[in-house]
């Protein structure tokens, strides 16, 4: 679980997550990811009495990195300290619900642990605008990259595809993005998002951009040859406007004076403009191929300000 600053929420969430893996005779260990928090962790959540929680261990950040970046923090974190270990990705504020988990769970190993399973939203908890923004950006993300937005952190990984995942640079930006793009098993099973068990959400307009923003740039390639197609259609048909604007002026009396050349003109700019874009096209993608990622199993280390157990 990536924190920022939601210890309340926390302190609420463990009872009920203890709860919830109790009931299916299940244990667990617990690592929260402190993601540059500005508050300290209350000492009320070394005070707990667990029934199958075996343990809680903080491992801090020393810078905030965003929760995308602490899920790769804490993935990398648990592949090397905690090897042959299934991981349950979920927030920290309420938003996932406990019941969940050992659904999650069931499915792991009703797939022989092979397959990453995601929890699909069937029904959101946020307003309408929200609601609306959410599905404009299903769109755009489906038109720009052919990927459809169907799940978020919410999921459980199993040991061999946590190994191929900590190594993938592109978790760095999007915990999900990167496994679709990394072509790793997956399956999904519905779920209803909760709502948050303590204060406001700390992701603003801003943030949810950049989040999205985030989920695209893993797709970037995808994404750039997509775009060279619509501008390589644009200057064909720039270039047919312009045999057409020839054919009308030389064969036909169709003309009114000067209307050839501003309508060459303005192709030929159109074309240029197309052109130089498709230049810059290449070369961004051509550039990004030789540049050296980050790789999260290799480089957390250099972000991590060590880590502590708080209960257990």
């Amino acid at each position: 679980m990536p924190v920022f600053n939601d210890w309340k929420a926390l302190s609420l969430l463990l009872p009920d997550l203890d709860q919830a893996v109790a009931k299916s005779g299940l244990k667990a260990r617990i690592i929260l990811v402190d993601d540059g928090s500005t508050v300290t962790a209350p000492r009320v959540l070394d005070r707990n009495h667990f029934e199958s929680i075996v343990s809680v261990d903080l491992v801090a950040l020393r810078r905030n990195l965003g929760h995308q970046r602490a899920i790769a923090v804490g993935l990398s974190y648990i592949e090397a300290n905690l090897p042959q270990s299934s991981v349950v990705v979920m927030d920290s504020d309420g938003e996932d619900d406990p019941k969940d988990v050992p659904r999650l769970v069931h499915e792991c190993a009703a797939n022989r642990d092979e397959k990453i399973i995601f929890a699909a939203r069937t029904r959101r908890s946020e307003g309408w605008l929200f609601t609306f923004c959410y599905h404009l950006y299903r769109l755009i993300h489906f038109l720009l990259t052919g990927v459809r937005v169907r799940v978020g952190n919410f999921s459980i990984i199993p040991p061999n595809p946590l190994k191929r995942l900590v190594a993938v640079s592109e978790l760095w930006n999007h915990y999900a993005a990167a496994v679709y793009k990394a072509k790793l098993p997956l399956a999904l099973i519905p779920t209803e998002r909760s709502t948050r068990l303590d204060g406001p959400p700390h992701m603003d307009m801003v943030s949810l951009v950049v989040h999205g923003l985030s989920a695209m740039a893993v797709f970037g390639d995808r994404i750039g040859v997509r775009l060279l197609i619509v501008v390589g259609l644009g200057m064909a048909l720039s270039v047919i406007g312009l045999a057409a604007v020839f054919a009308i002026r030389l064969a036909t009396d169709l003309a009114i004076p000067g209307w050839a050349t501003y309508a060459t003109g303005l192709l030929l700019v159109m074309f240029i403009q197309m052109l130089l874009v498709v230049i810059v096209f290449v070369f961004v993608i051509l550039a990004a191929r030789n540049t050296v990622s980050a790789i999260p199993s290799r480089d957390y280390v250099h972000l991590t300000g060590g880590s502590h157990r708080i209960y257990g």
